[in-house]
Parts: structure tokens; sequence; C-alpha cells
């Protein structure tokens, strides 16, 4: 059953001419509203993961659910695919259960508003905005259990319910939502910030329609819309071949010992329309790396791809989605069954986002960018102060940016548009640590004619006893290396205790008991290079040397540069060296994983210090088994 809209007002919009102008205004006012929902709530917010770090994403969708301005892509296909219920004027949605929206929200810690937006007495548009919340109860603090095998242990998930009816606050929702979490204050201020901005997207559509008319206004956000789909439509024939192309990367394990897990992808085009065939990914997890992948969420990933690549200028919205078609087998780690765990989906999330750089990218290589999102490397901390107050800290750190096409990769930085860094001086501020580090790491930048960036290093040294979780990757696969560039260094943690002995931790790990004075180093990896290393300019890398990006080994062996006491480049010298390595290496590579998988776990005690994943033997016959409940038994 679809959804219902009880409208008073049953006169359907009218689709009416919109000159240049017009549109150009409703355009950027839609703009500026989006921008206006974001301050709205970063400003209102008292978790460092969405007022410091911005990890929220508002949207304004049209009447049919076509998100015409936002970031993440509409969540309404798949909460109108599967709600059943009635909404009128007044009601807020509320959910955050991913298997209750078909994946609009991926895992339970995104919270997620939806607002209908009316006008005398008739729907006109719609407004959402969704933010990670730090805790949601479940097993572990921060709700991100690496060992949980069933959805259940993850925290509180709630199918789309109305936390407002007809503007009344279901205060009933509220107290279910707030006593099953373990900073309810945090998550109140949140919560109800999300709802200011939907409620900001409301004033704002309601002022252009009556600016503008209704039907202008909704004759507009169509226009956008058909723009968008034009634009794209001429890109997937001029870029997209008929002719399939194919790429696969790896998760590194599941945090249960078990790895690497293949993400396997096919593309190619049938007529206008590209498709996208996951077929030959492996079977979903029995551990919480699943990422339950919503398949306009994935066609939002690549349409932003492209429009970045090929015409920044595009106002990305989802009238395209017509022209892309998703195949994800049922099972599979990117479309598991319920109730697999989904807490930390954030592994596959970057490595789809590295694919489809790849997959877009073979058929124009001068326009591949090297993998660098990889992942999304979280890390918490939480305990009693001596005082007995509780205290929990969720943070995203970052990695090194791949080498593109038009430059170096950024050193330490988020592939995330929109995202920042939490302050330190915030975090020594608010918690019991202190940051005795913060810088990036050389070398870990892949070597290119454009360099990888480089990862950096968050010294966590802890002022009080409590445990810490860590959620991160690429510490057996690396990230690759495009068009003869290199690729990038890999992630590491260590532990050092105050006493003087060290410990390499998992990169996914949790209820890790600290004390007093321990340090934590925490590493990232680097970002792939871009090119033929032995092409970038010698005054470059006699620079990156001065700057420590580079160590001078590096620029001798990765780059053929040598350099004299004084970081001047030794010219005569550094022409004999290119061309003997040249000779050496032969033809540059297309991409450079730094080793097959076999040959990464058969080196990898060697290089990382830790045991290699073993091989999901559970796979196959968890595939006959059908259900993550039957395999947890």
């Amino acid at each position: 059953m679809p959804v219902e809209i009880i409208e008073p007002n049953k006169r359907p919009m009218k689709r009416v001419d919109v000159d240049p102008i017009t549109l150009d205004i409703i355009e950027n006012a839609l703009r500026n509203a989006r921008t206006e929902m974001d301050v709205t709530l970063f400003r209102t917010a008292m978790s460092p993961g969405i007022r410091e770090q911005h990890d929220a994403f508002p949207m304004i969708a049209n009447l049919e659910g076509k998100m015409v301005v936002g970031q993440f892509g509409s969540f309404l296909h798949g909460f109108k695919a599967v709600y059943n219920g009635t909404l009128e004027e007044g009601d807020v949605i509320f959910t955050n259960d991913p298997y209750s929206c078909a994946g609009a929200v991926s895992h339970c810690n995104d919270w997620l508003v939806i607002k209908p937006i009316f006008k005398d007495g008739r729907m006109i548009a719609w407004g959402c905005h969704f933010g990670h919340m730090t805790d949601i109860g479940g097993k572990v603090p921060g709700s991100l259990p690496t060992d949980a095998k069933q959805i259940f242990e993850e925290g509180i998930a709630l199918p789309p319910v109305k936390l407002y009816r007809k503007g009344v606050l279901q205060d009933e929702i509220m107290q279910i939502l707030m006593n099953n979490c373990r900073m309810p204050d945090w998550n109140k201020s949140d919560l109800m910030g999300i709802v200011a901005a939907c409620n900001v997207a409301e004033r704002r559509v309601i002022e252009l329609a009556e600016r503008f008319g209704d039907d202008m206004f909704y004759s507009a956000m169509e226009d956008l819309l058909d723009r968008n789909k034009r634009a794209m439509a001429h890109l997937i024939l001029t870029t997209i071949p008929e002719e399939k192309r194919y790429f696969e990367d790896y998760v590194c394990d599941d945090g249960m010992g078990m790895g690497p897990y293949k993400i396997a992808c096919s593309l190619w085009r049938e007529g206008e329309k590209v498709i996208f065939d996951f077929a030959g990914t492996d079977p979903q997890s029995i551990g919480s790396i699943n990422f339950l992948l919503n398949a306009e969420m994935f066609k939002m990933f690549v349409g932003t791809f492209m429009i970045a690549v090929f015409d920044p200028q595009i106002l990305f919205n989802d009238g395209f989605y017509d022209l892309m078609e998703v195949r994800m087998p049922e099972g599979t780690l990117l479309s598991p069954k319920r109730p697999a765990a989904l807490s930390c989906r954030t592994h596959a999330l970057g490595r789809v986002f590295d694919m489809i750089s790849a997959l877009l990218g073979q058929g124009a290589p001068d326009y591949m960018c090297a993998a660098g999102f990889s992942d999304s490397p979280h890390f918490m901390y939480s305990g009693y102060t001596k005082e007995g107050d509780w205290y929990q800290l969720y943070q995203i750190s970052f990695g090194g940016v791949p080498g593109r096409p038009f430059g170096d990769g950024l050193d330490g930085h988020s592939m995330w548009p929109a995202f920042t860094n939490v302050p330190n001086e915030y975090l020594e501020s608010y918690f019991p640590l202190r940051i005795e580090s913060y810088k990036t790491l050389i070398d870990t930048g892949g070597a290119g004619l454009n360099r990888g960036g480089n990862g950096i290093r968050t010294g966590y040294r802890f002022l009080e006893p409590g445990e810490i979780s860590i959620h991160d990757d690429r510490w057996l696969t690396h990230p690759w290396g495009v068009n003869g560039g290199h690729p990038g260094g890999r992630s590491t943690k260590i532990l050092k205790r105050a006493d003087g002995t060290e410990e390499i931790l998992q990169s996914k790990c949790d209820r890790i008991s600290v004390k007093e004075g321990d340090l934590l180093c925490f590493d990232t990896w680097g970002g792939g290079g871009w090119g033929d290393p032995f092409k970038r300019p010698p005054e470059k890398v006699a620079l990156d040397v001065d700057r420590k990006l580079v160590s001078r080994e590096s620029a001798r062996d990765n780059y053929g540069v040598v350099l004299n006491d004084d970081l001047t480049v030794s010219e005569d010298e550094t022409v004999a060296l290119r061309d003997k390595l040249a000779k050496q290496r032969g033809d540059v590579k297309l991409f450079d994983f730094g080793g097959t998988v076999e040959e990464l776990k058969a080196r990898c005690k060697e290089e990382t210090g830790l045991e290699p994943p073993k091989t999901p033997e559970f796979l196959n016959w968890f595939t006959k088994k059908g259900s993550t409940a039957e395999a947890a038994e």
C-alpha cells in the first residue's frame, strides 16, 4: 500500500513554463535553504560528530520524492517503498532502522527525519535531514560493535513512526529513544536540531511558493530535475562504453579474524542507460561490516563523481536516476538479509567510492583518481572520570586524499565534501585526553606524477582510565595507485602503555582498556599516487622532502631524484637514475595494488605485525543456510 497523503485541497499541481531568470532565482534560493538547514543543525547540536564534523545530510525534494538540493541523495525512495501509513500537515516521520526504509539510512546510528511540506491544504515538497548519533545503546559505547552478529546488538532501531502528529510531539516516542542511549542530552539536542532544520526547509519552500505561485515553484523543481537528467544523459552517452568493464576491491577483515571480503562490480551501457552489476560480491558477513546499499544512494555516488569530473557546474540532484540501473544480488555484503548486523558498514561504503573511480576511469584513465577514500576511521573513548561523571567521545579521523588528474592529493583530509575535523582544543577541553601529536605521516602518500596525500598520526594521551574502540580498514590492502602511480601506505594502530610496553591493535576492536598515561598512535592510510613518479618535476620532489612529506630515501627509490645535502637537485644523477629505474620497472601499470591479496596475506605478519585474516570458510555454508540468524547459531 503506498503512502497516503491527506490533503483537504486536492487540486493537482500544474506544469507551467518557467523563464530562465526565475529558474535561476529559485535554484539559488533552494541551495541557500539547504545551507541554512545545515547551519541550523550545527548551531544547536551538542555532539562533536555533528556540531564539529558535520556528519549530517539535509535534503529538499519534489512531490515525487526526488532530491532537488542536498548531498546524500534522496532518502524518500526507500521510505516510500515500505511505509504504508498516512501523512498529514504537521506530521514528522522518524526512523533509524535501515531494513524499514530499504537502506535510506544504512546503520542505526543515523537518525532520519522526514517532513512533508504543506501549503494551503496540499503537499508541495519534502524536507529531510539525518545525522549520526554518538550513541544509541547496544552492547558497546558508540553503538558500533565490531563483533555484532545481528542488528539487535547494535542499539535501538525504530521503523518509520510519527515523531510529531499534526504538529504535536509524541512524548512517548521521544522517551523511548532517550531511554535507550548513553548520551540522552546529546541525542535530544541533535534530534531537535534535525527537526528544526526541516522546519527551516518548510518555511523557505512556502516563502518561494508564495512569491512565485505554487505551480511556478512546482514547475521550477521539475525543470531543475529535467536539466540534470539531460546533462547526465549526455555524460553517459559520451563517457560510458557499451562493452563491459569490471573491477574488484576488498574490505580487509570483519573484526572477527576473517577476510578479506570481495566487492565486485561490472559496468556497461545499454542505449542511454548505464548498468552496474555487483554479481561476484562475497556473501554477507557474519559480522557487522555489511552495507545495506540503497540503489538510489549508489546512483547518487556515481552522479557526484561524474559531475565533479566532467561538469562541476551541473546542479547535483536526483533527476538522472532513471538513466541508471543497479543490480545487487540479495544476501551479499552490499544487500544483506535482515537481521544481519550493519553498524560497521563504513568500510564497505568507503571501498565503493574507490571502486566508482576505477570503473568509470578505465575508459578514460586521464580522468581517473587513485584510491584514497578507502574508509572513514572511527575512534571512540569512554568511561567515568574520577568525579564519577560519564564521558564519551565519537570522532571520525581522516586519511590521505588520492592523487588526481589535476594535482596532488591533500594530506590528512576528509574525502567527504563537507566534513571537518574536531579541533584538538575542543577534544582537550571536553574529554580527559591530551593530543600529543597531530601530523602528516611521511611517505604514506603513494608516489606519482601527482603524489597521493599522506595519512596522519593522532597521538591520544589518556588522562583517565576508560575503554576505546577503533574502526578502520586498509591495514592489509593498499589504497591503489593508477597510471603508474604507487599505492598509498596502510593504516596502523599502536597502543603505548605507561609501563613502557607496546601493543599493535587490530584495525577493528572494541572495549580495549586504557589507563591514565597510555598513548594511542592512531595512524591512517595514505592516498594512492597518480601517474608516473619519474615524470614528477624534481623540484617538486625536493620541496616535498623539505616539507617532510617525502623522505630522501623515497625521493631516490620511488621518484628517481638525487638530492644534494642542501636539498638542491643533482640533475645529471637524477636523469641517469630515472632512466635506470624506468628500464627496470618496464611499462607502467594502470592499477598498482601493491601485490595480490594472496601476496599481501603472505607478507602480512612481517609488514604489519598482525596475523593475516583467515578466509571466511563459512561463506559457502552460510549461503546455503540463507540467514544471518541461522549462521550465527
